[in-house]
Formats: C-alpha cells, structure tokens, sequence
C-alpha cells in the first residue's frame, strides 16, 4: 500500500479541490484528512470547509467539517476522517486561505493476500492465547 496526500489550499480564488482516482484502478483507495487550518493572510472571518461526496444513492451530499476563526479556532485536528475518493473540499463561507492535510492510502489487489493469512481456526487461537492467571492476594 501506498501512502500519499500533499494537500490542498482553498482560498476566495480557489474556493474547492476535488480528490480523485483513476476509474480504471481497481485498487482501493482511503483518503483520510488529519487537519484544517487557516495560514498565512487569513482575515478574522467564519471560514467553513465543507466536503462533498456521494451517498449510497448516489445523491450529491455536503457536509460541513470545519468551521474556523482565527480569533477562537484557527486549527481543527480530524483525527484522520476517512472518505472514499472522489471527494471535494470546497470552502462554503469565508476566504481562507485554509489549508487541508491528511493521507491517501492505495491498497493494491495483490495486497489483500494479507487477510488470508490472518485466518487461524479456532483451535490454533486457542493454543496462542495464555491462560489467565487468577491475580495474588
């Protein structure tokens, strides 16, 4: 698996970035976003990133994520909320500039292989495991 994500910059001339892959790639793709923050130049304004993706309808949907100031809320950590591309970050309110960073994870077919090896039967478990020990009084 590959992991990549340089991020992006929304600003009052670049209001929104899409996140896509290559419909042909069959591998699975994970972008995760870590934190919003607003940078250098940013006014003391309401600045709201929203992102934009596809529900199990395949009906557009917006939801907001970050809702930042530079006076109360400069920074929001994501703690790596996870999407599936495509997706857009697009800036709903305010002129930024604010940055995004996260990761972007590429699980490749061939990598799947891993699960497999994880299947131990019941009985191997059990062998593993150690008995727990009543504790001393």
């Amino acid at each position: 698996s590959d992991l990549l994500f340089p991020g992006c910059e929304l600003t009052a001339s670049t209001k929104s970035y899409t996140f896509q892959v290559d419909e042909a790639d069959d591998s699975d793709h994970i972008l995760a976003l870590s934190v919003v923050c607003l940078t250098d130049g940013a006014k003391d304004e309401c600045n709201v990133v929203e992102v934009v993706g596809r529900n199990h309808e395949n009906q557009e949907i917006a939801v907001p994520v970050a809702n930042l100031k530079l006076s109360c809320q400069p920074l929001l950590s994501l703690d790596n909320f996870k999407l599936q591309p495509p997706v857009t970050f697009r800036l709903a309110a305010g002129s930024g500039p604010v940055h995004l960073a996260g990761w972007h994870q590429i699980m490749h077919r061939e990598d799947a292989s891993f699960e497999e090896d994880d299947d131990l039967s019941e009985e191997e478990e059990e062998q593993e495991l150690a008995p727990i020990m009543p504790a001393k009084k």
